[in-house]
Parts: structure tokens; C-alpha cells; sequence
């Protein structure tokens, strides 16, 4: 079913321009996937649909993340990876225009679905191709700056789209993202070198991998901690207008400091995660459910708030770096293949919590979905232990 590429180490050089190329690709996926997250009041309001069902959004993308993943590189065969970068990039900006001119729930639903493809297809190269564009010594070093992107949508995005979207309108923040993700498509093209497929496996790649114990461990260790992570995070903006009680411009402050904490965890993840994985695995389910546990007992003061959600920003751009890392160490010899199950599992966990997390708000209260959250996180730290269980024991 996927094809496999060249050996992490076979670039003689680093291409770190196409690393950066990628790096912005990251910036622009997050801010489009959870975009939703900072509009979610005034979406739901020009739909006509409540915030719960609004808040689909992002699980109808995780949704075609899911079988995009899976299915991306049997879709792919041996085509250029280079070239199919390039066109989830021009996916991406289609799905922007889509929801920026969505005149219903349904065409926002088909724009998120667009989206999907463009996440699921991404993710699932992406850590495959960093492989093959740095020396394997620099893996690590390259997922951070690759994850960088992340830090940047997170400290960016959110606060930005939540204050323009209460002068402008929500529809003109999806348009203000179009520019770039159009330029990001002629880096594109222009910073990747050639990433011809190389050789042709089956769905047996796939099934291999799962038949690993560790691996199987640390799939469902990574989906409990992801929906724990999002089933919280998805309705946070709710949660800031009712418990915290905030308006637009203090909302805004509080995503601010919630995405430049990202940056704090994307230097911290380029200087400390190396070598084994073990011991940070199980840091982002700890970190932040702790940090949804406070938020439940001190909501209601703005500082408290704010400083949790600085533990919780830190730790989120943390996260994709130690997973994919433990990834890359220990499935290195299937990386399109393990890459494809870690992004299935990711999107269907972000897909199940904000499902859940969504039922939760409507039927019982807005922390419901919080108190879910801090559940997951407890079975995940205790799934993962002491992370030893989740290594592969060739490697040990």
C-alpha cells in the first residue's frame, strides 16, 4: 500500500530551505484545521447552528484526514513526493475559498472535508519526507523547525482570526490566510528537491507494523493523549466567554499568550528531545491534563487562566515533536507506512474529541467536555508508564 523512500540519511546535504518550506506548510494547516476554534461563536451564529454542531468542523476534517492518511500513498503510487506535496497545498487553498464563501452548513462541511485531504495526505509524508531532506543525526532537529510552523499558528492564528473576525467578520479571516498559502505552494516548487517514490510495497507495510506490540501500545497511547488534548481544546473559546467570562479583546490576549508559550516549547523540544524518547512521552498528557485540571478549579480568574494556558501552549508544540520522534526511532525502517497509522490515529482521536467534546457541551455543560479530557489524559499516563513498554526492543 505505500511506498517507501530513501533512507533517512541518504541526502548528503540538508535542505533546510525546503524544511522552512514545509515549516510555513505547518503554520498554514494548523491555522486552517483549527481556525474554527477562535470563531466558533460568530461561525455558529452566521450558520444558524448551535456551537456544538459547529464545532464538526474540525472533526469532519479529521474525518478525511483519517482516510486521506491511510490511503494517500496508494493514491500517490510512485509519483514525485515532491509533486504531491504540492498539490495538498493547492487543496488547502481550495478548501479556504470554500468556507470563506459558504453560503450554508453543508458547503463549509464540503471546504472542511477538502481541508481533510490536504492534513491527512500531509502529515502522513511529512515526518518520511524531513527523513530524507537532513542527515538522520538532524531528524530531531528538523521535526522542531518543521514544528515551528505549529508555534507560529498557534501564536498567531488564533488571536489574530478572533480579533479580525469580531471587526471584519469571520469569512474575511479565511480569505486573509489564501495570499500565503499561495506563495507557500511557489516555495514549494521552487525549495524541494526531487522525492521520487522508490519502492513499491502493499497494505502488508501497514499490517506489519500493527503486529508490533510496541508499536500497537504506543498508537493507542498517542490517540488517548490527542483527545484528551482536543477534546478540551476545541471548545476552549466557550469556556473563556462563559467560565472565565471574557470579551473579544481579552479572549484574544489570552490565545496570544497561549501561542507564543509555543514557542517556548519548540525551543525546549530542539534542545532536549534527543536520543531515546522514553522519558517525554508521556510529558504531554501529564502537562495538560493538569493544566485542564486547573483550568476547572480556577477558571474564573483571568490570570490563573492565563498562566495555565502558558503550561498548556508550551506543551502543546512538544507534543507532534515527541511522537514523531519516538516515530522516526522506532519505525525507521516503514516511515511512509508508520507516518500513515500516526496520522490516522492523531486525526481520529481530534476527530472523537471534538465529536464527544461536543455531545458534552450541549447535553450537560461547558465542562464537561474539560472533565473528559482530564479523564483521557489519566489512562494515557498510565498506558505509557514509563515509556520503556512503547520502545522498539531491537532498538534497546
Amino acid at each position: 500500500m505505500v511506498s517507501t523512500v530513501e533512507h533517512a540519511g541518504s541526502r548528503p546535504e540538508a535542505a533546510w530551505g525546503a524544511v522552512l518550506s514545509m515549516a510555513l506548510c505547518v503554520a498554514m494547516l494548523i491555522a486552517s484545521e483549527f481556525m474554527p476554534v477562535s470563531l466558533l461563536t460568530p461561525m455558529a451564529e452566521g450558520l444558524g447552528a448551535t456551537e456544538g454542531q459547529t464545532g464538526q468542523a474540525i472533526s469532519v476534517s479529521g474525518l478525511f484526514a483519517v482516510a486521506a492518511s491511510l490511503l494517500i500513498t496508494t493514491a500517490a503510487g510512485r509519483l514525485n513526493r515532491k509533486w504531491v506535496l504540492v498539490a495538498l497545498t493547492f487543496f488547502m487553498l481550495l478548501s479556504l475559498v470554500l468556507v470563506a464563501v459558504a453560503p450554508s452548513f453543508t458547503v463549509l462541511m464540503i471546504g472542511r472535508a477538502v481541508l481533510g485531504i490536504c492534513i491527512g495526505g500531509f502529515w502522513a509524508l511529512a515526518t518520511a519526507v524531513i527523513m530524507r531532506l537532513v542527515p538522520a543525526q538532524d531528524v530531531p532537529k528538523a521535526l522542531a523547525l518543521m514544528y515551528a510552523g505549529q508555534a507560529i499558528a498557534a501564536a498567531f492564528a488564533a488571536p489574530i482570526g478572533s480579533y479580525l473576525g469580531g471587526i471584519f467578520g469571520w469569512r474575511d479571516v479565511f480569505w486573509a490566510l489564501t495570499p500565503i498559502v499561495a506563495i507557500n505552494l511557489v516555495w514549494h516548487m521552487i525549495a524541494l528537491p526531487s522525492l521520487p517514490a522508490q519502492q513499491r510495497q502493499d497494505v502488508r507495510a501497514l499490517l506489519d507494523l500493527l503486529k508490533r506490540q510496541y508499536f500497537r501500545r504506543g498508537l493507542m497511547a498517542c490517540m488517548l493523549s490527542w483527545g484528551s488534548a482536543f477534546s478540551m481544546f476545541t471548545y476552549l473559546r466557550p469556556f473563556l466567554e462563559q467560565v472565565t467570562g471574557v470579551d473579544v479583546a481579552t479572549l484574544s490576549v489570552l490565545l496570544l499568550l497561549l501561542g507564543c508559550a509555543g514557542f517556548i516549547g519548540t525551543w525546549a523540544a530542539g534542545r532536549f528531545i534527543k536520543g531515546d524518547a522514553a522519558p517525554f512521552l508521556k510529558l504531554p498528557a501529564l502537562v495538560m491534563g493538569g493544566a485542564t485540571v486547573g483550568l476547572l478549579l480556577l477558571g474564573h480568574s483571568v490570570i490563573a487562566t492565563g498562566f495555565l494556558m502558558v503550561i498548556w501552549g508550551a506543551m502543546n508544540t512538544m507534543f507532534s515533536v515527541i511522537w514523531m520522534t519516538w516515530m522516526s526511532q522506532n519505525a525507521d525502517d516503514a516511515p511512509e507506512a508508520a507516518g500513515s497509522l500516526m496520522v490516522a490515529a492523531i486525526q481520529a482521536s481530534i476527530l472523537l474529541g471534538a465529536v464527544v467534546g461536543g455531545l458534552l457541551l450541549d447535553g450537560i455543560s461547558i465542562r464537561a467536555p474539560f472533565i473528559g479530557s482530564v479523564v483521557l489524559a489519566v489512562f494515557a499516563v498510565a498506558l505509557i508508564g514509563n515509556g520503556r513498554t512503547l520502545l522498539n526492543p531491537q532498538e534497546t
